[in-house]
């Protein structure tokens, strides 16, 4: 994907009908000061074997859409942990696949695949981006989640949900009201600004909502429900609600969504392991890419166990 597509992976959203209500947004991103924050770098991990991987696409139905993906299998046998990766907005599938060669070559087996709209350029999956939100992304990965307890190379209770900007809104709000069917989840740069940035007094009202939104000069349009359905997730909530132990990266470079939202977010969650990727943008590549990788190895190692024992 191209690297402009990079540049413009960033939300456009509204806070609620009422733009001064601010009940529903994180702690403002523009808070300073010391912050208890891990900026080591990773540990360095016990030597692990690389395998090799089968990708196979996987098509799952959700309603009267059809999700188009593909899942790297590590080529072993038995039931192993699966990675489920959640893209960004504007990119599709492929934006997953660096991380799903990776987590294939150390055992673990993962999902990537298109969101029922919100690509440039098109996708796989049925739909259009003037009918996708946050929710509807929601309930493309309820899908996903679901059908992947049934797959037979799948652990049921080693499921991992892993998403970036946009897809890490998405696994947010499907990992905390999915809690139970987790056991893990990962948040890569997400777009927590969304409430703030951009929208929050252009629309006050859903009358004031037009049916078609060019996004970032019509680099991309979506529609209504998009900004509608933004005012009824309470990100807060979802974050201060999940039990579990979280991982989340952001990059001390990114300038779409301010490291500073996931410090302030970092507060809020009961129990988050919270690492800067230096020199880290939004969306990883090169040392800050590598580093990433073997924080989410080390989470995955903790909460599923080696993926395949010897």
């Amino acid at each position: 994907m191209s690297m402009c597509l990079t540049v413009c992976l960033f939300l456009l959203g509204c806070n609620g009908a009422n733009a001064s209500d601010a009940s529903q947004a994180i702690p403002s991103a523009t808070t300073s000061g010391q912050e208890n924050t891990e900026t080591a770098k990773p540990m360095e991990e016990a030597a692990m074997s690389t395998y090799t991987y089968v990708p196979q696409e996987i098509w799952v139905q959700n309603g009267n859409m059809k999700i188009y993906g593909i899942a790297y299998v590590p080529d072993t046998n038995g039931k192993l942990p699966l990675v489920i990766f959640s893209h960004e907005l504007g990119n599709d599938h492929t934006s997953g696949e660096r991380y799903a060669e990776q987590l294939a070559e150390a055992g673990y087996a993962t999902y990537v695949f298109d969101f029922c709209g919100g690509t440039v350029g098109g996708n796989k999956s049925d739909g259009s981006n003037n009918e996708m939100s946050i929710l509807t992304e929601a309930s493309d990965l309820t899908a996903v989640l679901e059908s992947a307890k049934s797959w037979e190379f799948v652990d049921p209770d080693k499921i991992i949900l892993l998403g970036g900007s946009m897809g890490g809104l998405v696994t947010m709000v499907v990992g905390s009201e999915h809690q139970d069917e987790i056991a893990g989840m990962i948040l890569m740069y997400p777009a927590l600004s969304a409430k703030v940035d951009g929208g929050t007094e252009r629309y006050r009202t859903e009358d004031e909502v037009p049916e078609d939104i060019g996004l970032f000069g019509g680099w991309i349009h979506v529609g209504k429900n998009y900004i509608t359905d933004l005012w009824e997730v309470d990100f807060s909530q979802l974050l201060s609600s999940y039990e579990g132990h979280m991982l989340l990266l952001h990059g001390d470079k990114d300038t779409i969504v301010p490291i500073s939202w996931s410090k302030d977010a970092k507060k809020i969650i009961p129990d988050c392991e919270f690492y800067v990727i230096e020199k880290g943008g939004h969306e990883f590549f090169g040392q800050p890419f590598e580093d990433a990788m073997s924080y989410i190895l080390s989470y995955l190692n903790r909460q599923v166990g080696l993926a395949i024992s010897e």
